[in-house]
């Protein structure tokens, strides 16, 4: 082999290992079975901080190589460097394929939560996703940034019989859904597949009704209907 083409595989391998932190081999070893882990299926960004590491971790379908990212650069109106992503997790954390979580973005999944991420999600930047039930996305989501996403009120109340008001709620989100940036969506909505939420809208427990629509406003109501949107 001539010296042009060990620079060149050197080149590539530092290139690899440029992407690679300590973190990441870390995570995966941690919370995969090593024949997941060794593939270093889910990479983390230097800027992705690991408050609590407890709960579990996993991968549904064939493992690849990088296949989930984690606190990137999502969108260039932020400053990535110096914006974290927080993994805060006590409960379960389920990919069913490729996803990227943009950085600054942050995910708190309590001891009775759990987050499922169909195929192909993303989440751009600074958003947050927090679970004491469960939080549900179909395929092909996209969540855009400064959005919240909770299925609890954290704090019970009680009425004068002393029975709880607020329990958590599951929320549903189908296939191929996008919600606008800086959306509210609160525990027991339920988004069908094919539709968008405006940026902005708050979406509670009242079920949206029908597929391929666009959902907007506070409180959110039907504004389009019979859409399709590029993913």
């Amino acid at each position: 082999m001539n010296w042009h083409k060990q620079i060149k595989i050197l080149k590539r391998i530092l290139s690899v290992m440029k992407d690679i932190s300590l973190k990441t081999i870390y995570f995966n070893l941690k919370y995969l079975p090593f024949h997941q882990a060794v593939y270093l299926p889910i990479f983390l960004s230097r800027h992705v901080y690991l408050m609590n590491m407890k709960g579990k971790i996993v991968i549904e379908g064939p493992v690849k190589s990088k296949q989930i990212k984690i606190g990137f650069k999502g969108v260039g109106i932020f400053d990535h460097k110096r914006s974290r992503s927080i993994l805060n997790i006590f409960g379960d954390l389920v990919f069913c394929g490729e996803a990227f979580i943009g950085h600054g973005s942050k995910i708190s999944i309590g001891k009775e939560g759990k987050i499922i991420f169909g195929n192909n999600f993303r989440m751009s930047a600074e958003s947050s996703l927090a679970s004491r039930k469960g939080i549900t996305f179909g395929d092909n989501c996209l969540v855009s940034w400064d959005t919240l996403i909770i299925d609890t009120d954290y704090h019970k109340i009680y009425d004068e019989d002393g029975k709880q008001l607020n329990e958590n709620r599951e929320i549903l989100i189908g296939n191929n859904v996008w919600i606008g940036c800086r959306c509210l969506i609160l525990k027991g909505a339920k988004i069908p597949s094919g539709c968008v939420i405006g940026a902005n809208s708050v979406v509670n427990a009242r079920e949206l009704s029908g597929e391929n629509k666009i959902f907007g406003g506070q409180p959110v109501k039907e504004l389009k209907n019979n859409i399709t949107w590029e993913n």
